[in-house]
């Protein structure tokens, strides 16, 4: 992490110049950009309800030239916004969904606006270099996988290279994640008077404990890396009536795709015993699409960590990151498509992390903007050295080449498991 912006360096080679009028775009446009995170910091929105936060994203895009379409993917709140020509299409994912009661506790703010500063530089140079620059704004990454529904549309088919950066406590430019699906179970009983006729219910609370009793005791015996949590979302009307009715979403995650769908067999064995226990119908919904675990672009991650470190920051090394697992992300489903990279960026929040109220407020620091700047210049310096390099090149275009000729890519199915 780093507090205040480096001496100006000049970059070494024939990079130099397009390198500081990408920089340059984003330090004219710096109080626009810092403007455009504390704004929809200030105004959260949950998953598939961000219309204010898309807007925002749209109309700063519009101004400085892009051609937005919105709505895209039949998602109210998703869009694409174009700009260059090239034979090369660089995309930049823009997260802006928030959390139920912590709001922005996860900084997508931040992600928002770094890629509308990365793609504003991007244009600046795309005719030069040969490109074309896409802002996807991709709702609901907490839960409802805009990512994946845009991905199964089509929208990344002519993408080369794909990238965002994603806030937290430390800089880590190739971050480990965890595939996850997310599961309600809902049970059906019979309602009757707890204390007049209880032998006639059929006590819809009784199947969801059994069901967790069931889940705690299988914890002892889960693979490396699984991981269950959930919560009740529906327990009952009050106490002298039995519950007829009862709900509980789980999310499940592990290392890979084969963990992750064994898992979610034994998972949904434990659902059935609290039916089979109590006499309750119960009813198995997948709320989410599945999302893969990271997958990200070796090159380009070593490119996003030289630009990084020319910015003056100081990413955690090699080894050390190989063991900060950060969650779960849709943007796994792209890097699994296409070569993509997800790393973060660090802004002072003391002991908090992500999903910590604490945290949401270190979102909308002088800390947190500079995250915006220095990662929209990071991922324009990425995207840059991609282009530029021959080989590289050749080799993000060929894949974009052979991914059309295939008529499909490895997808992560939404019922666990690869295709």
């Amino acid at each position: 992490m780093r507090t205040t912006p480096p001496e100006d360096q000049p970059a070494p080679g024939g990079r130099t110049a397009l390198r500081d009028r990408c920089r340059d775009v984003v330090r004219r446009n710096g109080a626009a950009l810092t403007g455009l995170s504390r704004s929809i910091h200030a105004e959260p929105e949950t998953a598939f309800a961000e219309h204010r936060s898309a807007a925002k994203v749209a109309a700063l895009l519009a101004e400085h030239g892009f051609a937005v379409q919105a709505p895209v993917a039949d998602l109210d709140t998703a869009l694409v916004a174009e700009c260059g020509s090239g034979d090369l299409v660089v995309g930049i994912c823009a997260e802006y969904d928030a959390l139920p009661q912590v709001g922005h506790a996860c900084g997508h703010n931040v992600i928002a606006a770094s890629a509308v500063g990365a793609a504003l530089a991007l244009a600046e140079i795309a005719d030069e270099a040969g490109l074309i620059v896409k802002v996807f704004g991709t709702p609901a990454e907490e839960t409802g996988g805009g990512k994946v529904v845009m991905l199964e549309a089509g929208l990344f088919d002519d993408v080369a290279l794909a990238m965002m950066v994603h806030p937290g406590p430390e800089d880590i430019c190739l971050p480990s994640s965890l595939a996850i699906t997310d599961l309600e179970v809902r049970y059906t009983g019979r309602a009757a008077h707890a204390a007049a006729a209880p032998d006639l219910g059929i006590n819809a609370a009784d199947a969801l404990t059994v069901a967790q009793v069931a889940i705690g005791l299988l914890r002892q015996h889960l693979e490396p890396q699984q991981m269950v949590h959930g919560i009740v979302t529906e327990g009952g009307a009050a106490p002298n009536i039995v519950p007829a009715r009862t709900a509980a979403v789980y999310n499940l995650r592990a290392a890979e795709a084969r963990s992750l769908q064994r898992l979610e067999n034994r998972i949904r064995a434990c659902f059935e015993a609290g039916a089979t226990a109590t006499g309750c119908s119960h009813e198995i919904v997948q709320i989410s699409p599945v999302y893969a675990e990271l997958a990200c672009d070796q090159w380009l991650s070593e490119a996003y960590r030289r630009a990084i470190t020319d910015l003056g920051r100081e990413p955690l090394d090699r080894s050390t990151e190989r063991g900060r697992v950060i969650g779960s992300t849709d943007m796994g489903n792209v890097t699994r498509a296409l070569p993509a990279i997800h790393p973060m960026i660090a802004v002072e929040c003391g002991d908090a992390v992500n999903h910590q109220a604490e945290f949401a407020a270190a979102c909308a620091t002088p800390s947190a903007d500079l995250a915006v700047l220095d990662g929209a210049v990071a991922m324009a310096w990425t995207a840059l050295a991609a282009v530029l390099d021959g080989t590289q090149r050749e080799r993000l275009l060929a894949g974009v080449a052979d991914r059309a000729g295939k008529g499909s890519t490895e997808q992560f199915c939404t019922s666990g498991g690869v295709a």
